[in-house]
């Protein structure tokens, strides 16, 4: 699963790279992981009353932290597979199991 979901993310942020001419260079990669991160936080902030909702309603708001929390997994997949990093052995190093492929 994690194979094929890292898969996914590299052929759609390599579509949107090129239909909006980005490089995607090492450093582009750890930008868009801080970039990613602050969205999310912004979201988190407008859904815990931190920050101005903007005229959300809670729906919105909930869809944001998901759609946020989405970009960052991506991001994070994206980094990870651009520096050859084998995040399945990690997982089961750091977090105690091992991911299923498939």
């Amino acid at each position: 699963m994690l194979k094929t979901l890292i898969a996914q993310f590299e052929a759609a942020s390599a579509r949107y790279a090129e239909v909006h001419g980005m490089v995607r260079d090492p450093d582009w990669f750890v930008l868009k992981l801080q970039e990613e991160m602050g969205e999310l936080t912004q979201a988190w902030n407008r859904a815990t009353g931190r920050g101005r909702k903007k005229g959300r309603t809670d729906e919105d708001l909930s869809r944001d932290l998901a759609d946020e929390t989405a970009d960052l997994l991506g991001h994070v997949l994206l980094f990870a597979h651009t520096n050859r990093l084998d995040l399945a052995s990690a997982i089961e190093r750091k977090w105690l199991f091992k991911p299923e492929e498939g």
